[in-house]
């Protein structure tokens, strides 16, 4: 199957069979599962998951890769912007909640993240190839550089997990960046909160991380009639993501 990759896409294709086989293994598909990845590129990952699910569904935006997988029995093509995809259709058109995968664009991976965040609830798990710093963030532990509004806004929901490495090498045109494996299941019975607010709440926090958060957070809670005990001592990367979602559902409802 030949291909150029374009740009635009930020393709990048997986071509390393070791790391492939070990992405497969973490993911472990199993058939009669509602499997759904995101950009199958020349099916580096396609392939051997539909070898053992039987079937799946493919998110594919570059046309001419959209056209060649229409040929490949077993598999559904969504031909879009994975952006305007909606997975709570794919999910009611299953009937069963979804397993996504993906080598996902690096330049848009983080909307990504959150667009599906939005249908958890209908996710049974996520494995995607992203940027390594991406992984880092997301899987980050309080206190460390790469703790920050990615790390509070998915750990509330999910419980993620970095599993491996992957070099440049392992791919065809090599990126610039290393990449990685990430895990994200979402919580059976995850905190009940507004979600805006806690997303305005921890976007306010970070956005001066040098600062205690008494010149950033301590001001907006007293704009917001907080009146609670919340250490404002500290910075942002200091606080746990449990305080952060405590806060959130502390915090009186707007006007």
């Amino acid at each position: 199957m030949s291909h150029i990759a374009r740009k635009r896409f930020g393709q990048h294709f997986l071509v390393d069979a070791g790391i492939i086989d070990a992405i497969v293994r973490a993911i472990a598909p199993k058939p009669g599962q509602a499997l759904v990845e995101i950009g199958p590129g020349l099916g580096a990952m396609t392939q051997p998951l539909l070898e053992r699910c039987g079937a799946l569904t493919v998110i594919e935006l570059d046309r001419d890769l959209a056209a060649r997988w229409r040929q490949r029995p077993g598999v559904t093509v969504v031909e879009s912007d994975v952006l305007k995809v909606d997975f709570a259709a794919l999910a009611d058109a299953a009937g069963q909640p979804l397993r996504v995968v993906g080598n996902l664009p690096y330049n848009i991976s983080t909307p990504i993240l959150f667009h599906l965040l939005a249908v958890a609830p209908r996710v049974v798990d996520q494995h995607f190839m992203l940027q390594k710093e991406v992984v880092d963030r997301m899987a980050a532990a309080p206190g460390g550089k790469d703790f920050g509004r990615l790390t509070v806004m998915l750990q509330w929901r999910y419980r993620i997990e970095a599993l491996f490495d992957v070099p440049p090498a392992s791919f065809d045109p090599p990126p610039r960046v290393d990449s990685a494996i990430v895990r994200m299941q979402p919580l059976a019975t995850p905190p009940v909160l507004d979600e805006a607010r806690l997303q305005t709440l921890v976007t306010v926090a970070f956005s001066q991380r040098r600062k205690l958060l008494r010149h950033t957070l301590g001001r907006w809670l007293t704009e917001q009639g907080f009146t609670g005990d919340f250490d404002v001592q500290r910075r942002a990367e200091e606080v746990p993501v449990a305080e952060y979602v405590a806060l959130a559902q502390a915090l009186p409802t707007e006007p």
